[in-house]
């Protein structure tokens, strides 16, 4: 209902732009006090991205998620134009040309006006999405950090802080965190596993992580979210290949 309030009084007062800003801040209010509401504000139904006990619409799990992406974008104290491009992008990619214009324009006055509680707003979506879903967002925001051609120290900071506040393990932070650092033990820690693991264990990793990060778990989401599932499970593939030609299994 604030949301509402907050896009008439943004647009009577700034028009378009002001309807738009007042909407998002109006949600987040709504987040941060009446987050215990299950009922859907745009009428649609929000159970691909919900559990069974509370559920988010896709236009509050669209703008949580930008919000998110604000976070990382300024984590290193600039705004990338890579940065923002990869996002446009994906959105773009998710929800078609028009429908991202318009929540990109939100998206700018995010990234340079507002500040952002990640914690309430990784509450809020914790309480909501699946945990493959959340997996996905971490993988995400990895992305948007790499989109300049490096990845920050305070950039990792931030997106492990988020995956912290969503609920995933330090295990799952780290082999998300591997397919963007390529190094002699990445293949290790995507499979959540030590170099010491013996060759039962490796496959034994192999197939948990498979079925983890199947593209058949996000196959409710829009195709962007897809894509990045078919991303998560071809770094599953190449890990165990790169494992199992190292050791000739």
């Amino acid at each position: 209902m604030v949301r509402w309030i907050g896009a008439i009084i943004g647009l009577a007062f700034r028009g378009w732009m002001g309807g738009i800003a007042g909407y998002v801040i109006g949600m987040l209010i709504d987040n941060l006090f009446f987050n215990k509401n299950t009922g859907t504000s745009s009428g649609r139904s929000s159970a691909p991205f919900g559990s069974q006990e509370q559920t988010v619409t896709p236009g509050d799990f669209e703008l949580n998620l930008l919000s998110l992406c604000s976070i990382v974008i300024k984590a290193d104290g600039q705004v990338s134009q890579r940065e923002m491009d990869y996002v446009r992008q994906y959105f773009v990619q998710a929800y078609g040309k028009e429908r991202a214009n318009a929540t990109f324009r939100t998206f700018n006055e995010v990234v340079k006006k507002r500040e952002i509680n990640a914690q309430r707003i990784c509450a809020y979506l914790t309480q909501r999405t699946r945990r493959e879903v959340r997996l996905q967002i971490v993988h995400f925001l990895f992305g948007i950090a790499q989109a300049d051609g490096s990845v920050s120290a305070s950039e990792v900071d931030q997106i492990s802080q988020i995956a912290g506040y969503l609920g995933l393990s330090r295990g799952e932070f780290e082999s998300l965190k591997a397919m963007f650092f390529k190094n002699a033990d990445s293949a290790y820690k995507i499979l959540e596993i030590e170099k010491t693991a013996t060759d039962a264990e490796v496959k034994k990793a192999y197939r948990a992580m498979a079925k983890k990060y199947h593209p058949d778990k996000l196959q409710h989401m829009d195709e962007a979210y897809r894509a990045g599932a078919e991303e998560k499970f071809r770094n599953v593939q190449d890990a165990y290949d790169t494992i199992q030609k190292e050791r000739g299994i």
